[in-house]
C-alpha cells in the first residue's frame, strides 16, 4: 500500500496461475468488470490502462480481448493508481491500472521460460520465453508468448416490448491463437545519456460463434407464435505494432529530460456471418429466412511525440511537459444480403467512416516537502480538435442518394489537480486530493454505423456522444503504513451509459449517450497482516453511486445503489519448498452502465506451489470458481422495454503451469520505459457489437 497506489504482486501469487490480465482485474480490490468486459474501479467506469507504464491503444471488446491474451507468467504485479498528478493524461476518471511485465536484473545474460496448462469445458495452453542481455554499453531484451484459448459461455435475455416477448437463449464459443512479441535496445552513451528503441505487437486470430434460439410470443394471448434461430460467426484478425524511439537526460543533481516518440498500427478486421431463420412455434417449419454478411476492416494509425523535463527548483522539484498527437482512423463497414445464389451489397447501411483527431497538451507540476507536510499542485491544459465523416448512402422517395454526415469539434480544457500529505507522525499519515479529468469517447463510439447482433437487436453509434468530466475529492488516512482507508467523492457531468434503446416498435439497438450526471462516493478500507508463515491481505470497497438522465418522456433514468466489493487473499508456507494459497471475493448487487441492476457475484479459488531446482524453477496448481458461482444476472427498464439477462462463462478450471529461470539472476532489469502513445489511442475500439 502506498499513499497514491495499491500494488498486487502478481508473481508469488498461486491462484494466478494459467490466468489472463482480465481476469487479474476481475480480482482486484475496488475492481469490477462487468457482462460486457467493461472495467470499472470504485463504481467509475473511465479507467485507463497501462503496460508497462504505456497507455494501450484500445478500448472496448478490443480492450479486454488483448487483456485475454497477456497471461499470468508474463505479469509481475499490477499497480492501481487513484490520483494521478498533472505529468498523466487527463483522461481516465477512475485513476490508472499499470501492468507490470516481468523484467529480468550486473551484466551478463539471463531468461525464463514458461508453459501452461488450463482445463474447464475446453483445453487452454499457453507459453512464453524472456531473454535479457547487458554489457557495459548496451542492454537488449525481448519476450515472445503465444497463448491458445477455448472457451464457452452462455447468455440469456428475456425481452419484453409493447406486446412481445423475447426469450432469448445463447451459447457462445471464443476460440483465439495469440502471439504476443517484445523487442528493444538501450544504449548508454554515458552516465548522463541514453537512447533506446522499443518495438512491440500483437498478432491474434480470433473466432467466435454465438448460437441462440428465440421464441416469440404475442403477451396478450400467451403463445408462441414465431421461433427464430441466428447461429452467428465472426472470424477476426487483430494484429498491432508500436515502435518507440526514446532518450533520457538524466544528473545526479535531480535534472531530467525524457523525449519520446511512437508510431502505433492497428490492424482490425472482422468477417461476419448473421442468419436469421424463422419457424413455426413447433420449430419444424420454416416460414422464412435473413441471411447478412457483415464485412469490416478498421484501420488506426496513432503518432506522437512526448517531452518531460524535471528540476530541483524552490526546495521542491518542479515539473514541466508536453506532448502532441494525431490519430487518424479509417473504418469500411459493408453490409451484404446473403440469398442462395449469391450475395448483395446493402447500400443504405454500409458506409465508410473516417475519424481524424489533433490533441495538443502541456503541463506543470510541483512538489514540495515542509516540515510536517507534503505539497503537490500542477496544471494540465489540453487542446482537442476531433473530426468524423461518415459516407454512404440514404433513400429519398424512390431515389438513392449520397449522404456526408459529418462534424467537428475543437475544445479546450484546464484540468487542476493538487494533493497534500499531513506526515509530521509518520505512522499516522493523511492526504487531502482534488483532480478534475477527461474522458473522450472510444472512436467507434462515435460511428453511425449499425451493427446487427440479430434481426431484432444491432448497436450503433453516436456522433452526438460528448466527453464526460469528473472532478474529484479525496482523503486518506494511513495507520502505521498498514491500515489504508480512503474517503472519495466523484461528481461526473455527461457520463457515458449504454443504453439498451427502442426502434421499429419491437426492435433494440445498444448506443452510447451521455447521462446528465453521476454522483459516487466511495470509502476503500486495505489492511495486510503477517504472521510468522502466514499472511494475508483484505480490502473492502464501498460506495454509493446515482445515475440522472432524462431523455424525454417515458425515457428517464434516476437510479442510485449502495454497493461493496470484499476481497481476502491468504497464503502460508508449509515446509521449506511448498506454499499454499486460499483466496475469494464477492461484489454486492450494483448498477452497470447506468441501467442495469446486478445481482451478487461471489468466487472462492484455492491453489499450491512448490519451488524447484534450487529456487529457479516452480511449479503451480490451483482450481478457480470452486463453488461454480460466478454467474452474473442484470435487469433494465427503459423506453418501454424490460430486459432480463443472465449470463456465465468458464471460469470454474484447473490450472497448471511451470516455469524456469536461466542465466545470471543478477542481470540488471530492462530499463522501464514510460512511452508517449498517447491516451486518445487507449480508445481505439473495434466494431464492439460484432462477436458479442
Amino acid at each position: 500500500m502506498k499513499a497514491d497506489k495499491t500494488i498486487l504482486n502478481v508473481e508469488g501469487t498461486i491462484n494466478a496461475v494459467g490466468t489472463d490480465a482480465l481476469e487479474l482485474l476481475r480480482k482486484s480490490p475496488g475492481v469490477s468488470v462487468d457482462r460486457d468486459d467493461n472495467i470499472s474501479l470504485s463504481g467509475k467506469n473511465g479507467v485507463q490502462i497501462f503496460i508497462d507504464g504505456r497507455k494501450t491503444p484500445l478500448a472496448g471488446k478490443d480492450l479486454s480481448d488483448y487483456l485475454k491474451t497477456l497471461q499470468s507468467a508474463q505479469i509481475d504485479a499490477l499497480e492501481i493508481i487513484t490520483n494521478p498528478s498533472a505529468k498523466y493524461e487527463a483522461a481516465g476518471n477512475a485513476g490508472i491500472i499499470n501492468i507490470r511485465l516481468k523484467k529480468n536484473r550486473s551484466y551478463g545474460t539471463n531468461g525464463s521460460v514458461n508453459a501452461g496448462w488450463n482445463i474447464g469445458i475446453r483445453p487452454k495452453y499457453n507459453t512464453g520465453i524472456s531473454l535479457n542481455n547487458r554489457s557495459a554499453n548496451l542492454n537488449v531484451f525481448g519476450t515472445y508468448n503465444y497463448g491458445r484459448s477455448n472457451n464457452q459461455g452462455s447468455m440469456n435475455f428475456y425481452r419484453t416490448v409493447l406486446d412481445t416477448l423475447f426469450d432469448q437463449k445463447s451459447v457462445t464459443r471464443h476460440r483465439a491463437n495469440n502471439h504476443n512479441f517484445k523487442v528493444g535496445a538501450d544504449y548508454f552513451l554515458n552516465p548522463r545519456n541514453t537512447i533506446g528503441v522499443i518495438y512491440n505487437g500483437t498478432l491474434a486470430d480470433i473466432q467466435f460463434a454465438n448460437s441462440s434460439r428465440t421464441p416469440i410470443s404475442y403477451i396478450p394471448t400467451q403463445q408462441v407464435n414465431r421461433l427464430l434461430v441466428a447461429n452467428n460467426t465472426n472470424e477476426m484478425d487483430r494484429n498491432s505494432s508500436n515502435l518507440n524511439l526514446n532518450y533520457r537526460y538524466a544528473e545526479p543533481s535531480g535534472r531530467e529530460f525524457n523525449l519520446d516518440a511512437d508510431y502505433g498500427a492497428f490492424r482490425i478486421n472482422s468477417d461476419q456471418i448473421q442468419p436469421n431463420f424463422y419457424f413455426d412455434p413447433t420449430g419444424q417449419t420454416e416460414r422464412n429466412r435473413l441471411v447478412y454478411n457483415m464485412i469490416a476492416p478498421s484501420d488506426i494509425d496513432i503518432r506522437s511525440l512526448k517531452a518531460d523535463y524535471e528540476q530541483n527548483f524552490a526546495k521542491g522539484k518542479l515539473g514541466i511537459g508536453g506532448k502532441a498527437s494525431i490519430i487518424t482512423t479509417d473504418n469500411d463497414f459493408q453490409r451484404y444480403n446473403v440469398f442462395t445464389n449469391g450475395k448483395l451489397l446493402d447500400t443504405l447501411r454500409s458506409n465508410r467512416f473516417d475519424y481524424k483527431e489533433n490533441i495538443n497538451a502541456a503541463y506543470i507540476n510541483y512538489n514540495r516537502g515542509f516540515k510536517g507536510f507534503m505539497i503537490q499542485a500542477g496544471v494540465r491544459v489540453e487542446n482537442t480538435t476531433s473530426e468524423g465523416r461518415s459516407e454512404g448512402f440514404k433513400q429519398v422517395g424512390s431515389q438513392y442518394t449520397t449522404y456526408d454526415s459529418s462534424f467537428k469539434r475543437p475544445y479546450t480544457d484546464v484540468f487542476p489537480s493538487a494533493a497534500i500529505t499531513f506526515n509530521k507522525n509518520s505512522k499516522n499519515q493523511f492526504s487531502i486530493t482534488y483532480s478534475r479529468r477527461i474522458d473522450r469517447p472510444a472512436y467507434q463510439d462515435l460511428n453511425p454505423f449499425e451493427f446487427k447482433l440479430d434481426e431484432y437487436s444491432f448497436m450503433k453509434g453516436n456522433t452526438q456522444l460528448r466527453p464526460q468530466y469528473t472532478n474529484s475529492f479525496g482523503i486518506t488516512h494511513t495507520f502505521r503504513f498498514k491500515l489504508n482507508t480512503t474517503l472519495n467523492y466523484s461528481h461526473v457531468q455527461d457520463v457515458f451509459t449504454q443504453l439498451v434503446d427502442t426502434v421499429e416498435r419491437s426492435k433494440s439497438f445498444l448506443s452510447k449517450k451521455n447521462l446528465a450526471t453521476q454522483d459516487i462516493t466511495s470509502l476503500n478500507i486495505s489492511y495486510p497482516f503477517q504472521y510468522k508463515k502466514f499472511s494475508s491481505f483484505a480490502n473492502i470497497n464501498t460506495y454509493y453511486s446515482r445515475y440522472q438522465a432524462n431523455f424525454g418522456t417515458g425515457r428517464t433514468i434516476d437510479l442510485d445503489v449502495v454497493a461493496f466489493n470484499l476481497l481476502s487473499r491468504n497464503s502460508i508456507k508449509i515446509g521449506k519448498d511448498w506454499t499454499a494459497e486460499l483466496n475469494g471475493f464477492y461484489t454486492s448487487p450494483s448498477i452497470w452502465q447506468g441501467t442495469f441492476k446486478t445481482n451478487a457475484l461471489w468466487n472462492i479459488e484455492a491453489g499450491v506451489q512448490k519451488q524447484l531446482f534450487k529456487g529457479k524453477g516452480n511449479i503451480k496448481a490451483a482450481v478457480s470458481d470452486i463453488f461454480k458461482t460466478m454467474t452474473w444476472k442484470a435487469t433494465s427498464n427503459f423506453a418501454g422495454q424490460m430486459l432480463r439477462g443472465t449470463g456465465s462463462w468458464e471460469t470454474r478450471q484447473f490450472k497448471l503451469n511451470f516455469s524456469y529461470r536461466f542465466g545470471n539472476n543478477q542481470v540488471k532489469a530492462a530499463r522501464q520505459r514510460k512511452t508517449g502513445l498517447d491516451e486518445e489511442a487507449k480508445r481505439v475500439q473495434q466494431n464492439t457489437g460484432i462477436g458479442q
